[in-house]
């Protein structure tokens, strides 16, 4: 059902099952899958892929051209996932010359005000609560959840399952599975409510807490608590990743507690 104070361009493809509410605008090159609701004052530009089943708030504006001065007007594109809700005035920028696109997953819930620039990739099931601000070539793992007024610097990571304290400044990487706070940013722990929600098993919670005590709490720089882990911990998925993830961190991970001499 599509209001008749709403524009649709005629090149848009609008599956069916869609409600689009009055006076929201839909650009030409845009794609909206079955049972989206489109809320009233709602832009949606160029480039838009959208999911179905997804909720799109008054005031939100979905694939705007890129903050950034290297665009140059090329065709890029922005996809959001399945069942995702993105809240009252969200900005979601679509991508540049880099990766050209800009990616949100599924079952993703873009709390009021947020922001996500050109080129992230955002991941499934993750929760930013309002005001989370991503600056532009930010990579966002599965599950993880942001609380109110996180702010993340460019072409960080942020790995799956991780969990970041309201007010955050996100320089660094912050690996899967843990909890941060405090400023600068530094580990707390891991993330041991979210992953018993998420059916991890005591012993692998356990596992994933001892390898990260190793990291972060024995006064080893990381090459070496690298290499410890890799000696006394048996080899497992959970493992395998968090290694990967440190090693190929492009902008170093945040601080530990000895870093702070806590």
């Amino acid at each position: 059902m599509i209001q008749p104070l709403a524009f649709v361009h005629s090149d848009a493809k609008i599956a069916k099952n869609v409600v689009i509410e009055p006076f929201s605008s839909i650009y030409k090159d845009v794609e909206i899958g079955e049972g989206t609701w489109i809320g009233s004052n709602v832009i949606i530009m160029e480039g838009a892929r959208i999911g179905k089943n997804c909720k799109i708030f008054p005031g939100a504006v979905i694939s705007a051209e890129p903050q950034d001065l290297k665009y140059k007007g090329e065709k890029a594109l922005t996809f959001i996932g399945d069942n995702t809700v993105i809240r009252e005035c969200v900005t979601v920028s679509r991508g540049t010359s880099d990766k050209m696109q800009t990616v949100i997953g599924n079952n993703c819930l873009i709390m009021a005000y947020s922001h996500v620039a050109h080129d992230c990739e955002v991941g499934n099931h993750c929760i930013f609560s309002n005001n989370t601000t991503l600056a532009g070539h930010i990579t966002v793992g599965d599950y993880v959840v942001m609380a109110g007024m996180t702010a993340v610097h460019q072409f960080c990571s942020i790995g799956n399952h991780a969990f970041v304290t309201g007010g955050s400044l996100v320089r660094k990487d912050i690996p899967p599975y843990v909890k941060v706070a405090r400023d600068p940013l530094s580990y707390v722990g891991i993330n041991s409510v979210g992953l018993r929600r998420r059916g991890f098993s005591s012993d692998k919670i356990a596992e994933i807490q001892n390898i990260y005590r190793v990291i972060f709490q024995n006064k080893l720089n990381i090459t070496q608590a690298l290499s410890v882990v890799e000696a006394e911990f048996e080899a497992t998925p959970e493992r395998d990743e968090i290694i990967q993830f440190i090693q190929s961190s492009m902008r170093g991970v945040m601080r530990g507690f000895n870093a702070q001499g806590l």
